[in-house]
Parts: C-alpha cells; sequence; structure tokens
C-alpha cells in the first residue's frame, strides 16, 4: 500500500510508523552513520528506508531507478507527516491501534522465523534438477500449448459413472452439456488455451495420449472434468532455459516442507489448549490438519510447478 493509502487511513499509517520502529528495537541508543534522503520536521528519512523499498520492486530498470527513488521518497514525506500528525493526536494510545501493533509484532516475527527455517535449506544440486527436468517431459522436453473445452462438475458429483458411459459415446461438447441439462446437473464450461504449466500436474499425462477432437473424462481427486482437446501445438523448454526455474521450485518446495515439519515439531512439544466456544471439536479437526499440512517423508505434491516453470517462453 502507498502512502496515500495510508493517509487515508490512520489506524494503517500509524501501524506503518510503528512497524518502523519495532524494526529498531534491541538496537544501542547511538545512532548509526547514515546517508539522509529528507527531513520532516525533526524526523529523517534514510536513504536506507528508500533503498528497502525500492529492492522490493525488482522491475525497476536502471534508467527508471532516479525517478522511482523520487518517488518513494516522496511518499515517505507523506507517511511521515501523516504519523507526527497521529502521534499528536494520540491516536497511538488507542486501544485499536495498540492491538493492530501487537498483532504486526507477531506477524513480523513468525514471518522472520520462519524465513530463517527456508533459507537453512539446502540449494538443489544440478543432479536433482536434471533428474526433475527428466521425470516431467510434459512440462518441458514434450512441453505443449493446448486449446481445450472443459465442462466442469460441482465435487463429488453422484452422476459421475453415468456420465464416463456418455463420454464414451458422445460426438460432441453440446451433446453432453445438453445431457447434463435433462438431468438439473449443475456444470461450468469453459475455453480457452492454456500452456502446460498453466494446467493441473495430474492432468498433463491424460491430455498428452488424447489426440485432437478426442473427448475424454478426468477425475482429479474429487473434481469431475470433461475435456476436449481442440488443438495442440508443442512448445518444448530445454534443459538449459528450464534449470533456473526448476532449482528455484526445488527449494521453494523443499522449504515448504521443512516448515511444514518444524511446525509440526513446535506443536507436538507445545501446551496448546483451546478454551470457550473454540473447545468443540478442536481435538478431531488437528489430526486431519496436520495430516493434509505435512508431507510424507520423500513425496511432495507438486503444487504450485506452473508457477515454478511459468515464463519459460
Amino acid at each position: 500500500m502507498g502512502a496515500i493509502g495510508l493517509m487515508r487511513n490512520p489506524l494503517l499509517c500509524l501501524l506503518a510508523a510503528c512497524i518502523a520502529a519495532l524494526a529498531a528495537c534491541g538496537k544501542d541508543d547511538k545512532k548509526a552513520a547514515t546517508q539522509v534522503a529528507a527531513k520532516v520536521n525533526s524526523d529523517e528519512i534514510t536513504v536506507h528506508q528508500v533503498n528497502d523499498i525500492l529492492a522490493r520492486n525488482p522491475n525497476v530498470t536502471p534508467e527508471l531507478a532516479p525517478r522511482v527513488k523520487r518517488e518513494i521518497v516522496d511518499r515517505l514525506i507523506d507517511q511521515q507527516l501523516a504519523k507526527q500528525q497521529a502521534i499528536q493526536r494520540k491516536l497511538d494510545r488507542s486501544p485499536d491501534i495498540l492491538r493492530a501493533i501487537e498483532a504486526a509484532k507477531s506477524e513480523i516475527l513468525a514471518r522472520a522465523y520462519l524465513q530463517e527455517v527456508a533459507a537453512a535449506q539446502e540449494k538443489p544440486t544440478p543432479d536433482e534438477v536434471k533428474k526433475y527436468y527428466a521425470e516431467h517431459p510434459e512440462l518441458f522436453a514434450q512441453r505443449r500449448l493446448y486449446v481445450l473445452e472443459e465442462i466442469a462438475l460441482a465435487p463429488k458429483n453422484s452422476i459421475t459413472p453415468a456420465l464416463r458411459e456418455r463420454v464414451m459415446k458422445a460426438k460432441s461438447m453440446q451433446e453432453i452439456a445438453e445431457w447434463l441439462k435433462s438431468r438439473e446437473v449443475q456444470y461450468a464450461v469453459n475455453r480457452g488455451a492454456r500452456a502446460a504449466e498453466q494446467l493441473p500436474l495430474e492432468m498433463l499425462p491424460k491430455l498428452q495420449k488424447m489426440k485432437d477432437g478426442e473427448i475424454e473424462l478426468i477425475e482429479i481427486g474429487d473434481r469431475v472434468t470433461v475435456v476436449r482437446v481442440v488443438a495442440t501445438k508443442a512448445e518444448p523448454v530445454d534443459e538449459a532455459n528450464a534449470a533456473p526455474r526448476i532449482q528455484q521450485f526445488l527449494f521453494t518446495r523443499r522449504s515448504n516442507e521443512a516448515i511444514a515439519k518444524e511446525m509440526k515439531r513446535l506443536k507436538e512439544h507445545a501446551k496448546i489448549e483451546y478454551l470457550g466456544e473454540f473447545a468443540a471439536g478442536a481435538a478431531a479437526q488437528a489430526k486431519p490438519a496436520a495430516a493434509a499440512q505435512t508431507p510424507k517423508d520423500g513425496q511432495a505434491p507438486d503444487l504450485g510447478v506452473e508457477k515454478a516453470v511459468r515464463g519459460f517462453r
């Protein structure tokens, strides 16, 4: 959120200011020597603050950097002015503000710990990257662009067995849609072009076997989709271009697994007690929730792989 958005919300304005103050907690009273970008009454805006914000915007080109820095400084000035007014009006003593500051502090510290856990993981080796590339030809060496027609049904639909038989005999998607409509079955129709990495990984092996014009019923978990391949086009990605994104994906997956394992360990060694209205059913929900969040040893779903490989082309 920019400074203008902060000025419109005094709570967020003061919260942003207090978060910045929290970052300085525990440091020496002696202020480290630093360049000053601007002064707002008695307060300073440092070049370090500007560079921190600039670093969170990696798409800024060197040519645009000077102008963007100036805009950042202007926004920080607006923010500082709003902060000073908030303190002058004693908004920092408001119970709502104090609760927001505490919530922000908890979130910042928790995120910092999880980032530390993630950063401690080993980077994937070239052999691991090579292995992943070889194991997923549908995403790389045999990558395709698909034009698909889809009819998606509501999860756990009891009509699936009958629909499967109907799909085997159908000559068009319109025929299937009319059949579903006659039975008052809710469904959604979609048509579009998508690359392999934009599709569920479980669907790709089945799509690769289908010919243009072919219709199939595909089940993934509790989702049922009737798919017609309108057209396909080969768009392979070589290993050299794929390697950096595969490495990032594998590292992210490894980090997520480590975080899930660490959270499981912390819960097992902590005394956690649900009270009041939250006590009922808490124990029953704990086991399935933990099982869903913790991957088995040596296994990990390829959720999010489309984000890792998107942008190869």
